[in-house]
């Protein structure tokens, strides 16, 4: 099946390159450790292995806990292994994900607002943004994770 399915990034380079540029951009505004949080809650959400998989080594060679990495999955359930900001961020994540009928709430954005600036709050609904695409291209082309 995979074999099947067009390889988005060969198709088209040039749009890969950009989601890049908008990657590094990103990078530039949100602390690191946040950033793979965010890339990989938004992968578990919308069920993408190859993401999943991804961002948590980019985030283990960076020097996140595979603890925090495992529990990213029920972060709300997982007490203080993630501070008041981060947990702001995964709600923010869980809301922009799964959009719905009704959006993202005024109090899930508020209270990112209160831990983040302007442009973090910016860079955050960008990162949820590019990720969510990269997962919808990794799900609907059957991505594979690597063997390991």
């Amino acid at each position: 099946m995979a074999g099947n399915r067009v390889q988005a990034a060969k198709q088209l380079p040039d749009a890969y390159a950009k989601l890049a540029e908008i990657n590094g951009i990103i990078e530039g505004v949100l602390d690191q450790e946040l950033y793979e949080l965010v890339k990989l809650r938004a992968s578990f959400l919308n069920g993408c292995a190859f993401c999943v998989d991804l961002h948590a080594h980019t985030a283990l060679k960076a020097g996140e806990s595979v603890q925090r990495l495992l529990l990213v999955g029920a972060w709300r359930e997982a007490g203080d292994h993630f501070t008041d900001a981060e947990r702001a961020a995964l709600a923010l994540v869980d809301e922009v994900t799964r959009l719905g009928d009704h959006g993202v709430s005024d109090e899930v954005y508020d209270e990112a607002a209160r831990h983040f600036s302007e442009k973090e709050i910016a860079a955050l609904i960008m990162a949820i943004g590019l990720i969510n695409l990269y997962n919808r291209l990794g799900v609907t082309t059957a991505m594979k994770p690597p063997k390991r």
